[in-house]
């Protein structure tokens, strides 16, 4: 029996997401989280073969939960269950730890799949992920984008899809003055000079569709 966790801010998606594992003869779920920190707290006292996690969380969010979990139990498969599309988040999260990525409009045979191949120990990768993860090896680990810290990736990936500072401090919930600061790294070590640069490389990179 595959033992699953999920990690997901929504009760309605937490519901349809057990109702598909429980759906299969071969899994079961054992437990689930609302935020990052209970989910936390709660894997470290139970040992499921597959979590599910969601990446926008409250208290903490996906990708801090990841690199926790990865450091505390790297040999705890983690698949990524997101709203964003594949070419924002999904390489960066693979090389954060993730054993797979999928969106949420992704088919429940799919998830099924994606469950069955990380608890038999290997990766799963959609035809979307591994063609971004080649792309991203021809491009090479050196690319500007790829030395932004998380929170600077989500801020350069908000300016490049046309988002304000105010906009994006509101979706932070940080200050317009924090945003500002972010912007300027961003344009800095990516050797751009406006938004409309970040926008043009977004694109030209395969981030943004």
């Amino acid at each position: 029996m595959i033992n699953v966790f999920i990690a997901d801010d929504h009760a309605i998606v937490r519901q349809g997401l057990k109702q598909i594992v429980s759906d299969a003869d071969d899994m079961a779920v054992i437990g689930e989280a609302e935020n990052g920190g209970d989910a936390l707290r709660q894997l470290r006292q139970s040992a499921p073969d597959v979590l599910i996690l969601d990446i926008a969380m409250p208290v903490k969010g996906g990708i801090d939960v990841l690199k926790l979990i990865h450091k505390e139990k790297p040999k705890l498969p983690v698949l990524i269950l997101s709203m964003y599309p594949e070419d924002q988040y999904a390489v960066r999260l693979i090389r954060a730890g993730a054993s797979g990525y999928l969106t949420k409009e992704s088919a429940p045979e799919q998830l099924v799949m994606a469950i069955r191949t990380l608890a038999q120990g290997r990766k799963y990768l959609t035809p979307q992920v591994a063609e971004l993860l080649a792309h991203e090896v021809s491009v090479g680990s050196q690319a500007p984008h790829a030395a932004l810290s998380d929170r600077e990736h989500k801020v350069f990936l908000s300016l490049a899809s046309g988002k304000t500072v105010s906009q994006i401090a509101s979706d932070l919930v940080l200050s317009v003055k924090t945003i500002s600061t972010y912007r300027m790294r961003v344009l800095e070590k990516m050797g751009l000079h406006s938004n409309a640069e970040l926008t043009q490389y977004a694109f030209k990179n395969k981030l943004l569709e």
